[in-house]
């Protein structure tokens, strides 16, 4: 099954969260920090005021609390409005 979305919404799948620290500490489980980042995997074809910016298979960073969390298939998914992505990390 698949997702597509509609007029400026876009469909993501977040990062993992990072399990160790650079200096090498393993994280427990609620030490972790929700990820921002994520990879773009459909792109709704946008409004008449909203150009839709971002591809599909790009990374971007978006707000920490926006979007809707979907489960389909076993995989989890957020889908946001396309003003919730902050910017594309290259």
């Amino acid at each position: 099954m698949t997702i597509k979305p509609l007029q400026d919404r876009v469909v993501l799948k977040m990062s993992e969260a990072e399990e160790t620290t650079k200096s090498g500490i393993i994280l427990a489980g609620s030490a972790k920090e929700k990820p921002e980042i994520a990879i773009v995997v459909e792109v709704g074809e946008g409004k008449k005021d909203v150009a839709m910016t971002v591809k599909k298979g790009q990374k971007v960073l978006i707000s920490k609390y926006s979007g809707t969390n979907v489960k389909l298939d076993g995989e989890e998914f957020i889908i946001v409005k396309m003003e919730d992505i902050l910017a594309i990390v290259e």
